[in-house]
């Protein structure tokens, strides 16, 4: 046991405010704060998990998860992870993806609409992308330059002598 050196009383606290229902279906500006790569539940596929902060114009301040599929065994599930992909990374102005923090800092809209689950409770799902209204698709970004490849092995001169014998 540990004395806390005080008394804290709940009725006397700050009570949170925050809900945590879904938004009700619409676009929204965001940005993303957050993405990582993780692997499904089953282990046999991967998604980027992403943290998006809603900007407006209504619920600002609340967050919104999404993920983009990368990799799994359905194909379906697949391509559709990657249209959606494909429509983000336009959506922020990046052409090549090679890491998942480029997304951070990207600002765009983005379409929810409300999964309905008696088990878990409705929640969000993130369900189309585009650059944010009023302004054109950011200009994509160069792909970064490729690594650097070994210089190649010296040929030897024409004729029968070794490189050696051939000094001037």
């Amino acid at each position: 046991m540990a004395q806390l050196g005080q008394t804290f009383v709940a009725s006397e606290m700050p009570q949170e405010e925050r809900s945590f229902d879904p938004l009700p279906e619409g676009w929204y500006d965001v940005e993303i704060v957050g993405s990582e790569l993780r692997t499904t539940k089953a282990g046999t596929g991967q998604y980027i998990a992403v943290r998006y902060d809603v900007a407006g114009p209504t619920h600002a301040g609340r967050v919104v998860f999404g993920n983009l599929t990368v990799s799994n065994p359905n194909p379906k599930a697949e391509e559709i992870g990657r249209q959606q992909m494909s429509a983000l990374m336009r959506s922020i102005g990046i052409d090549v993806l090679q890491d998942t923090d480029q997304l951070i800092g990207g600002r765009l809209s983005i379409k929810l609409t409300i999964r309905r689950s008696e088990q878990y409770g409705d929640s969000n799902d993130v369900k189309a992308f585009k650059a944010l209204s009023g302004s054109a698709a950011p200009a994509p970004q160069a792909a970064p330059a490729p690594a650097p490849q070994p210089a190649a092995a010296p040929q030897p001169p024409a004729g029968n002598a070794p490189p050696w014998a051939n000094r001037a």
